[in-house]
């Protein structure tokens, strides 16, 4: 019998969903439950063939356990070797690397020190540090947000300078960007599971978080959404995610992506309406019983690193000015 199993924290609807439409499947050899943790020796395999990954970002054990898990055999969705070198400005540094709209985006020290770091930590550090070439280059609006955040914690939309330090010295030592704002007319998140299937989602980041789903929306051009799916394939299989969101601000027809590294996305059924939470659930335990069954060796490998050599397809800095030409 292989077991998949699912880790996991706070959330509620999609665990149970998940497992019952595993064990639904009625595949012969073949069952889902909670995953259970208990002393965790080195090389010891777990009892998994599979383990879908929804918490282990909040949860330093568990990261330490997955890893070994996937050494020892498990294959884990998504790969906790690749999600724990991840961070969302060197996403944009491979998107624009890739071809792939982004905002102009800067990386920031931290307003405070790091724990164990003094001043002789940062001789390498300009000083003074030159923030009106980042206001130059960025521009106002924008937003102010942690390199390796999530959730919408931390950040802030700005109109100026002041509004820029005053944000920055709340941000105590995390590591920020600061992004050009998009002014967007249409907005979409976009589930991509098993770097092969999207299900593109209208969303309204200006809403209430339970409200940001739309519902009923209208009909969009079939280009954009081409290139919506294009692009959200083309950053999840270079990033090697069998599990994202991809988050597109388009302005101007052009897509932007602004926020693809999420690999325990948002799944709940009550924030996702019945017919997206339906087509997540569904969507992962196909993907899961698919790895069960291909057995050991299909664990993802860290593709992005083919592209870092490469300069034809890259726009001139990630610039908020895309190489193709809009679309009508």
């Amino acid at each position: 019998m292989k077991k998949i199993g699912i880790l996991f924290g706070m959330e509620n609807t999609f665990p149970q969903a998940f497992v019952d439409r595993v064990n639904g499947m009625g595949i012969d050899g073949i069952s889902a439950e909670f995953v259970t943790v208990g002393t965790v020796q080195e090389a010891a395999p777990c009892d998994y063939a599979v383990i879908v990954d929804r918490i282990s970002h909040d949860v330093p054990f568990y990261r330490a356990y997955l890893k070994n898990a996937v050494l020892t055999g498990t294959h884990v969705i998504n790969n906790p070797f690749w999600w724990s070198a991840d961070d969302k400005f060197f996403n944009y540094s491979l998107a624009a690397k890739l071809g792939v709209a982004v905002p102009r985006t800067v990386i920031l020290p931290s307003k405070q020190m790091p724990p164990e770091t003094n001043a002789d930590s940062f001789r390498n550090l300009q000083y003074p540090y030159d923030w009106q070439a980042a206001f130059d280059y960025v521009g106002f609006p924008a937003f102010l947000k942690p390199h390796d955040g999530g959730g919408w914690r931390d950040v802030y939309h700005l109109h100026s300078p002041d509004d820029f330090f005053h944000a920055y010295d709340q941000t105590r030592d995390l590591c920020m960007t600061l992004q050009a704002a998009v002014h967007f007319r249409e907005y979409f998140r976009c589930y991509v599971v098993g770097q092969e299937h999207v299900h593109i989602m209208p969303y309204d980041p200006t809403r209430p978080h339970a409200e940001r789903y739309v519902q009923n929306p209208p009909t969009y051009p079939a280009a954009l959404m081409e290139r919506v799916e294009r692009d959200a394939l083309t950053l999840c299989r270079a990033l090697g995610y069998d599990l994202n969101t991809v988050e597109f601000a388009v302005e101007d027809g052009i897509p932007y992506a602004i926020d693809f590294m999420n690999p325990a996305p948002d799944a709940d059924r009550h924030s996702l309406g019945e017919q997206n939470f339906e087509w997540i659930v569904n969507a992962v335990a196909t993907l899961a019983v698919g790895r069960a069954t291909a057995g050991a060796g299909t664990e993802s490998k860290l593709r992005w690193s083919d592209f870092l050599g490469s300069s034809d397809t890259a726009p001139s800095h990630g610039r908020l000015v895309p190489q193709a030409s809009p679309i009508k």
